[in-house]
Parts: C-alpha cells; sequence; structure tokens
C-alpha cells in the first residue's frame, strides 16, 4: 500500500505539491492523473525517496522508502526509462541491481523472458530503443518481485501492441494483490487499464474515486432519445423539465440534465413512443479535462490560419 498524507514539496517559491492525501490499495491499478506540470513526477519521487517532502509524509507499507530494509523486494518503480548506464547490457544491469539484494540469477532470466527482452539481453542499454529502455525499466521494478510498484508514463515509446502488453501486464500484477500506481496521459488507455484514480492539478487533489464513478457524475454525460414521432414536440417538453436537448442530424434526440429514468417517465406520461433511451457516461478523457480545466498550467494557442480551418 502506499499512502501520502499531506504531502508538501517546495522548490523556492515554486510550490509543486500541495497538502496532497491519497492510498493506494493492493489489488488495484490506481491510474495517477494530472495536466504537465501538476506534480505527478514529483510525487512519485517523494513516495521513492528521491526528493524529500517539505513536509508531510510518503509511505510504503507504513514505512518511508528509506526505512525498508530491502526496498526491492517491497516496492518496484520505473520513473526513467533512460536511467541506465549506456555502456551496461541489459543483463549487467539487472545483475547490479541483484547483487545489492541476494536475488538470484534464475530471477533476472525470469524477467528478462516476461518483458521480451530474452534474446537481447547481452546488448548494450545505450543502444536501446526507448521502448525496449522502457522494457529494461519494467524488468527492473519487477526484479524483487515487490508487493507495491509505481510506473511513471509505462507506455512511452511502445508500438500498439505493446502498449496492450504494458495494459495486460498491470492488470495482471494488480489481480495477484499488488497495489499499482501508473501515471499516463493517454486517457484512453487509463480507461482500459485503472480501476481507480487519482486526479491532481497544481499539485493539489482533484479527485479520488474509480473510473466509473468520475466518468458518471461529468456533466459531459447525456442520454440518446429515439421517439417515434414529433421529436420537437417531444423536446420542448424535456425543455420544461430543465434538459438540454440537441436535434441529432439522424433525427435522434441528444439530452443533458435528465436521466434516463426521468426521460422514459416524461414520455409515459405524455404518451410518447420511444424506441430508443440510450444513457452515456462521459469518456475519462472529457471527464478529466473538465476536471483539470482550471488547473492547467501551460495552454497552447491555435494559430489564425488553424482555427479558420485552413
Amino acid at each position: 500500500m502506499i499512502e501520502a498524507r499531506g504531502l508538501t514539496k517546495r522548490y523556492g517559491d515554486k510550490l509543486a505539491v500541495d497538502q496532497l492525501s491519497f492510498t493506494v490499495r493492493p489489488g488495484v491499478v490506481t491510474g495517477f492523473l494530472g495536466p504537465n506540470g501538476s506534480g505527478k513526477s514529483t510525487t512519485m519521487r517523494m513516495i521513492m525517496g528521491l526528493d524529500l517532502p517539505s513536509a508531510g509524509t510518503a509511505t510504503v507499507n507504513g514505512r518511508r522508502y528509506h526505512d525498508l530494509a530491502w526496498p526491492l523486494h517491497e516496492v518496484g518503480a520505473l520513473l526513467e526509462a533512460k536511467a541506465i548506464h549506456p555502456g551496461r547490457s541489459a543483463r549487467a544491469h539487472l545483475q547490479m541491481l541483484a547483487a545489492t539484494h541476494g536475488i538470484p540469477q534464475r530471477r533476472i532470466d525470469e524477467v528478462l523472458e516476461l518483458v521480451g527482452l530474452a534474446a537481447v539481453a547481452g546488448r548494450r542499454a545505450g543502444k536501446f530503443s526507448l521502448g525496449m529502455g522502457q522494457r529494461l525499466g519494467i524488468a527492473a521494478a519487477l526484479l524483487g518481485d515487490p508487493g507495491v510498484l509505481l510506473f511513471d508514463e509505462p507506455v512511452n515509446g511502445l508500438d500498439p501492441d505493446g502498449i496492450r502488453w504494458v495494459r495486460n501486464l498491470l492488470r495482471s500484477l494488480a489481480r495477484e494483490g499488488r497495489a499499482v500506481l501508473v501515471s499516463s496521459h493517454l486517457m484512453s488507455e487509463m480507461a482500459l487499464t485503472a480501476d481507480e484514480v487519482v486526479v491532481i492539478g497544481r499539485g493539489r487533489l482533484i479527485a479520488e474515486t474509480s473510473i466509473d464513478e468520475l466518468t458518471s457524475r461529468s456533466s459531459q454525460r447525456y442520454v440518446t432519445v429515439r421517439v417515434a414521432d414529433e421529436p420537437a414536440r417531444f423536446a420542448a417538453a424535456l425543455e420544461q423539465q430543465g434538459a438540454t436537448t440537441v436535434h441529432e442530424h439522424d433525427g435522434a434526440l441528444s439530452v443533458r440534465g435528465l436521466g434516463a429514468p426521468a426521460i422514459g417517465d416524461l414520455a409515459a406520461a405524455r404518451g410518447i413512443v420511444l424506441h430508443e433511451l440510450a444513457p452515456h457516461a462521459a469518456s475519462l478523457e472529457e471527464a478529466f479535462m473538465e476536471l483539470t480545466e482550471d488547473s492547467i498550467e501551460y495552454h497552447g494557442e491555435s494559430s489564425p490560419a488553424f482555427a479558420n480551418g485552413d
């Protein structure tokens, strides 16, 4: 388990993490989400003892990282894929780590096979592609068979098959009872991978919840309604109840502000025949953008040409 309590980090006048508290539970993949500059990487570094908090605590299984007797056996992390001596082979890198914790050679062979690097284990890491470096970093995180794992953008540089492999790996690790914390900017991938999310902005906690709960409470959710006839009349009735309606090109209505049960009850009361009544949850990306709209530090601007559709 990972626990952050009142975690705060200042760099001079810059408040990178601000009174942040959350829990990463065993048996769950927790997505760690936030805009660029929100404090995700800084938080992960504090959990791993690489940065000291200005205030608050970050613990793994109830202890600070520096107090763990055999840290590789309790927590593994991929924070920077290229944090490897370029002159060492993949195998030599893992052997160096294994020697610090009495990890046997067979475990090195196991993780190399698991991440798909067994055939290139003797190649220098400096010659690896970004994706291969990611795989070696994952192998290092898994080396001590820890119960707690942290991954910062683990799918960077991977092709679609590699991304799917990471997704399946993370979910299988959680099913084994491990606590898995993973950050990513790929919302569609997080929607397929994570069970719960911790969303931060400007170093502060915005939400700590399940993906289903996060998307269900977004204002972007809507209901598709298709009636037998006179959709305009039913749209007017819905708007009288406080709903917002949009007439789609195929004749359906997109309704926001009323749930499917209330829409069905209104149709029944007015004798309107429904051909479709389909609620749609917001996507994780839509819910995330809505939550973090006021927390984005770096906004891009479209050029006039692009804004005009050129």
